[in-house]
């Protein structure tokens, strides 16, 4: 029995759950998603709690299980509470502006990177160096907060680059360090 895929999903005050076969929509104050699950892995609700079951005991349905369980419980999160991701810039120079959808990045490359968000996905910047990236769908989030980390790494000599606040980032010794006897 999947550990993950047993456990019930609490549901807030709130949030509205609407099941039709293997279609799911949550809908709650910060908006709305919805997805389509596999097949052999049904929800069921029961008052104020959810329950993901798998329909047999296949190899296909015990790999969706814990799988569903999660994406489920996130939804459920997302549209109560929201995700959010922050990004710290560091580096002479490096900064970040946020107009609307648009997020504008000085990285030390010869134009600045333009990048729009899409929908569902809200950015802001605080103080020219942390990028705040929040929305309701967590993949979304996340992607969006790896694409722009993926805009310029931080790097293991100096420590210059887009990384995750609190991303601990090992660094190396130059040149003139190994040399040296």
């Amino acid at each position: 029995m999947s550990r993950i895929g047993k456990r019930p999903i609490p549901i807030p005050a709130k949030v509205t759950i609407d099941i039709n076969e293997s279609h799911l929509t949550v809908k709650g104050p910060k908006g709305t998603l919805e997805r389509d699950l596999p097949e052999k892995v049904k929800v069921e609700q029961d008052g104020e709690i959810l329950n993901v079951i798998r329909q047999d005991e296949s190899r296909t349905a015990r790999e969706r299980h814990g799988l569903v369980r999660t994406l489920v419980a996130n939804m459920v999160e997302g549209v109560s509470k929201g995700f959010e991701k922050r990004l710290d810039i560091q580096g002479v120079g490096y900064r970040a502006q946020a107009q609307g959808t648009k997020i504008t990045l000085n990285l030390g490359y010869s134009k600045p990177v333009e990048m729009a968000m899409p929908d569902g996905i809200q950015v802001a910047v605080e103080n020219n160096t942390q990028v705040i990236v929040t929305g309701i769908d967590k993949e979304l989030v996340g992607n969006m907060a790896a694409k722009i980390r993926a805009t310029r790494p931080p790097e293991p000599y100096k420590g210059k680059g887009v990384r995750y606040l609190g991303e601990f980032v090992r660094r190396k010794a130059g040149k003139t360090a190994k040399g040296k006897k």
